[in-house]
């Protein structure tokens, strides 16, 4: 089971809670993880990543183990820790403005 932690503006939108949990089939790849996310929260589709090209959206971040992983590959496997369910993959809003 892979733990997803959402921002609150996200939370909102799912209607779910800080964290949520998903059954995400080997290998965990970020487009793994955001396929089930989606699947399991529609609302979600078209907010982290663009629903026809499935490339991030600029003012969304993903973190693991203490890395950024926003601009790696979303086919890379991602850290054990996270595949195994002992930390979080964390979806973060950017801040943005001046």
């Amino acid at each position: 089971m892979i733990r997803v932690l959402l921002p609150g503006h996200l939370r909102t939108l799912a209607g779910s809670s800080k964290e949520v949990v998903l059954d995400v089939p080997a290998p965990v790849t970020q487009r793994s993880v955001l396929d089930a996310l989606e699947t399991a929260y529609p609302s979600l589709r078209g907010t982290i990543r663009d629903q026809q090209t499935r490339e991030r959206r600029p003012l969304v971040r993903f973190f693991a183990c203490k890395q950024d992983l926003s601009h790696e590959s979303p086919d890379t496997p991602l850290p054990a820790e996270i595949a195994d369910g002992r930390e979080p993959y964390m979806i973060v809003g950017a801040m943005a403005g001046g």
